[in-house]
Formats: structure tokens, sequence, C-alpha cells
């Protein structure tokens, strides 16, 4: 940045549906990684986020207000986020003044839900496109509400939205199941867990959704969407209880190599202590390898097997 010798920032973006647990994600997130030992800001980039429950280090509500764009422009809720991020991207100098203070930060950048920002409209892949251009290397963290899962067809659109918004915002990408301790209160899934999250043979959900009259006569374009998401074979999930800190310590590991970010041995002794007081053992960070094998998608796997190794 100007001024200052150039230093690496690392941080999430975390984006998602409305209600999928973003701020949430932040909150718990934020009091981890403190708890690890790193400097963390969080920066809320979501002009209609009101009584935010974590220490806000930036606010775009300084710059540009929802409630004052619909008043002044006559606009409505969705048309109004949009012309906010588009304000914002047309004053990145102010949200850069707003950073460089923070540097040697680890950033968690709260986003707004609006899914066209993620998938079509170029705001907000042009904040991010800029803020690399600061030195700062993001992760686009994606969260999705687990009960999405019970329904068949309901998944195979969530699946057709995160593999849009990993093409379209072009940041390293994490694909979260949110809400995960709820799940048991959605219904029973039609299969375990590990079909969903690594986006098994989808053949099967057709065949769930053919049983239905409604879908049955949709079978052939549900065919050309499945086909589209496998033909890719981008989309994995890896699950997230929020509440659960070796949930949070695998999503952390997903989001770290794909970053580039490498920590000391100080916070790998944070991060043991704290395991071991979590799960009442003895915790060695080398056993979290072989726990988030299961998580990850299969282009990861070797990379897992070889630091399991070292």
């Amino acid at each position: 940045m100007a001024g200052a010798a150039p230093t690496t920032a690392f941080g999430q973006a975390v984006i998602g549906p409305p209600g999928s647990g973003k701020t949430t994600y932040c909150l718990g997130m934020s009091e981890f990684l403190r708890a690890l030992g790193r400097r963390v800001a969080v920066v809320n980039l979501d002009p209609a986020n009101e009584g935010l429950p974590y220490e806000c280090a930036v606010d775009v509500g300084e710059l540009v207000g929802l409630g004052d764009v619909m008043d002044a422009l006559r606009l409505g809720p969705n048309g109004g986020l949009l012309y906010c991020m588009e304000y914002l991207e047309a004053n990145l100098d102010w949200l850069r003044a707003k950073l460089d203070p923070l540097r040697g930060h680890y950033f968690l950048f709260d986003c707004p839900g609006q899914v066209e920002l993620c998938t079509h409209h170029g705001a907000l892949r042009s904040i991010f496109s800029q803020m690399a251009q600061w030195d700062l290397r993001l992760t686009a963290v994606h969260l999705v509400d687990s009960h999405y899962c019970t329904d068949p067809a309901k998944f195979i659109s969530v699946l057709c939205t995160s593999l849009a918004t990993m093409l379209h915002v072009e940041l390293p990408h994490i694909n979260l199941l949110s809400k995960m301790d709820l799940i048991e209160h959605y219904g029973k899934l039609a299969f375990n867990l590990d079909y969903y999250t690594e986006v098994l043979d989808l053949s099967y959900l057709l065949d769930h959704l053919a049983s239905d009259p409604f879908f049955r006569h949709y079978r052939q374009l549900n065919e050309k969407l499945v086909q589209l998401i496998e033909d890719y074979s981008l989309v994995s999930f890896i699950p997230l209880n929020i509440q659960d800190k070796e949930s949070i310590q695998r999503v952390l590991q997903a989001v770290d190599k794909a970053n580039g970010y490498c920590f000391g041995a100080q916070e790998q002794r944070s991060l043991e202590a704290m395991m071991s007081a979590a799960v009442g053992a003895d915790f060695h960070f080398s056993s979290t390898l072989g726990i988030q094998e299961k998580y990850l998608a299969p282009s990861n796997q070797s990379v897992e097997q070889e630091a399991m190794q070292l």
C-alpha cells in the first residue's frame, strides 16, 4: 500500500444467500481466530446489516446506507443493494483508506446476501479483484443452509448456484453446508451426508425427483443440469457446525490451504491447547488431517495424504 512496504494480508470473503448464517459465521470464526492468536478485523460490506453481533473494524454503512438509497432513489431492497455495491465499487479509495491501518490483521468480509451479486453482477467481483491488487489474498467462503439437502430439487438448485458463484467470483473457493447442528430437525436425508458433501453420482437424485409427478415432466431439464454440474466437477461441501470448535478448525484448515496462509508454531500450540480443552484429551494438530480427508474434495485428498506422511 501507499507509503509502506508491501505486506501480504489474508482473509475470507464470506458469501451466501440470505439466512445462510454469514454474520454468525463471522462472529464464530473471529472468536476462534483470536483464540489462536491471530489479529482479526471483521469488515461489514453489507449495508443492510444492522445490530452486528461482532466488533466491526470497518462498516460500509459509514459510506452508504441501504435505507437512504431506497428513500432517495425510490428503489426496492434488491435494487438498493445493487446500487450500494456499485457505489462502493466507485469509491474504493474509501475502503482502502479504512483497510490501510489494519494491515497485519486477518480479514473477515461479511458480504451481502443477494445472490445476483455473486452469480452475474460485476460490482462485488470487481471489489475482490481490486483487493487482490492491494496484496490481499482472499478465499471465498460460500455458505449454504444444510436444510436444502433434504429436498433433491432444492439441492440441485444449490449446486447450480454454487457452481455459478465459483465461476463468477474468481477467488479460491470453499463451499460450506451451514447449520449442521440443526439438520436433524429438517427431516430425514435420502442418502448419507457424504453423498451431499462430495456431490456423488447425482443420477440417484434424478430417480427421487422422478417419483414426484410435478418434476417427472422436467426430467430432461434436470438431467441436463446434473450433467452440467458433473462435467465441471468443481462443487463439493464441508459441513459446518459453528458451535463446534473441531468443525470450525476443519473449515479454517481448508481456507488456509486455499489462500496460502501459513501459520507458525505459536498458533499451532494455541490450537492444540484449545482443542485439548474441547475434547478433554491430548490433541495433536496432525490428527485433524485424517479427520478432514472425508470432507475435502477428491482433488485435495492427495495433498492431505502428503501432509500426513510429512
